[in-house]
């Protein structure tokens, strides 16, 4: 009896990790019924086979620590509740990375996620193409944002810049793809998935998306010693001014060709000082964890920048000032020293295998992170819990690959 129920639970573990990038494409409610499907399935089959809970993935102690500096920071929290809400999210995501990092066991099952990530942007990024032409996305109906006069793509998300946070935390992987070495139809599957996932990147005109993707792809290019992309991405600078849209070039214009006011908006700028005057206030521990929001109208500057007026309640929109000011500089440290462990594991993997694919997938995973931190520059993408999600899983993902270099 034993016996039948683990290998249900296994069987459920294995298709709910490889069903989870496909629903978050779809709708929030499907992305967590299939998360709190593999976490209980995960947890009972431990407990039936009185198994240690978590394997060593050569991140917990930097997590844990992560966890502890956000746990003392609730210390300065004016809202408890959020905060103990921000911790458990915070056991989520260490329950998710550790899971799928323990549980993808064989190339089939990575053959298929692949499938299912590739399954998603694709469908996202026809959704975005028929909803910039008819008018509602056909996955929740909802109608595109119109910024400049320019019709910008949504997809099933609430914002424009969401559904770039989530295509360009897997179009690096898809595209990555299409240029190893596959037979020539799956390459052709991986190129139209490309062409897909870019088209619809490019609709949501969400500019951190595009730089990531940008910077992405120049790393394709140099890694693979592809003369094509690399051409193909001077020319694409070249021509960009040329080729942008009349109200974008007027409005570049009008922020006087500053980068920093193109990228990130006065009223981003004005939001970041803001949250200068937070970290200013509490340099060590923050305001306390998930408890930003409720904090941000106590430090607006008056007069704001250049005269914006935000909002009382306000994202951070960059992660890193976000965090900062929630968990303090030590809180931040402490994640940028997770980042490096993650991102050190992950090269040193990529070096090690020797299997095409698996090595191409490896390079793919690296970017999809890096272009998730790059699109963090502008977002608080960390703390939009559909999204957030995402970056977790790749996590685990990647760190799955790990225990295929000695089997290589």
């Amino acid at each position: 009896m034993k016996d039948r129920a683990v290998s249900i639970f296994e069987g459920v573990i294995y298709w709910a990790i490889v069903v989870i990038p496909f629903a978050m494409a779809i709708a929030p409610a499907l992305m967590n019924v299939f998360f709190g499907i593999l976490v209980f399935c995960f947890l009972l089959r431990k407990i039936i086979k009185r198994e240690r809970l978590f394997m060593p993935c050569g991140l917990n102690k930097s997590f844990l620590l992560f966890v502890l500096i956000s746990a003392v920071s609730i210390i300065n929290a004016v809202n408890y509740q959020d905060s103990f809400r921000g911790l458990f999210k915070l056991f989520q995501y260490w329950a998710l990375f550790l899971i799928m990092a323990e549980e993808i066991k064989d190339e089939a099952q990575i053959k298929k996620i692949v499938f299912s990530m590739v399954c998603g942007v694709s469908l996202l990024s026809l959704d975005a193409i028929w909803q910039v032409r008819f008018g509602r996305d056909f996955i929740r109906g909802n109608l595109p944002v119109i910024n400049l006069g320019i019709i910008r793509a949504t997809g099933s998300f609430p914002d424009s810049n969401v559904l770039g946070v989530y295509l360009s935390a897997i179009a690096p992987l898809v595209i990555a793809l299409a240029f190893c070495t596959l037979q020539i139809k799956q390459k052709i599957g991986f190129y139209i998935a490309s062409i897909l996932v870019l088209s619809g990147i490019v609709l949501s005109y969400s500019r951190p998306t595009i730089l990531a993707i940008y910077v992405c792809l120049w790393i394709i290019g140099i890694t693979r010693k592809n003369r094509r992309i690399i051409s193909l991405l001077i020319i694409i600078i070249l021509i960009a001014p040329f080729i942008a849209p009349r109200s974008l070039k007027n409005w570049a214009k009008d922020v006087e060709y500053n980068p920093l006011r193109f990228m990130c908006n006065d009223d981003r700028i004005a939001v970041y000082r803001n949250t200068f005057q937070m970290i200013k206030a509490h340099p060590f521990i923050g305001v306390g964890v998930n408890n930003y929001m409720k904090n941000y109208k106590k430090y607006k500057e008056l007069p704001e920048y250049r005269n914006v007026i935000t909002a009382d309640f306000m994202y951070g929109h960059n992660n890193f000032l976000h965090m900062a000011g929630e968990i303090g500089l030590l809180g931040l440290a402490i994640f940028l020293w997770f980042l490096y462990r993650l991102f050190r594991l992950n090269i040193a993997a990529y070096r090690k295998l020797k299997t095409g694919y698996l090595k191409d997938i490896s390079l793919g995973l690296i970017l999809c992170l890096l272009a998730f931190l790059i699109n963090g520059l502008t977002e608080s993408s960390f703390y939009y819990s559909r999204v957030a999600l995402i970056f977790w899983y790749l996590v685990g993902f990647s760190l799955a690959l790990i225990k295929f270099c000695d089997a290589d």
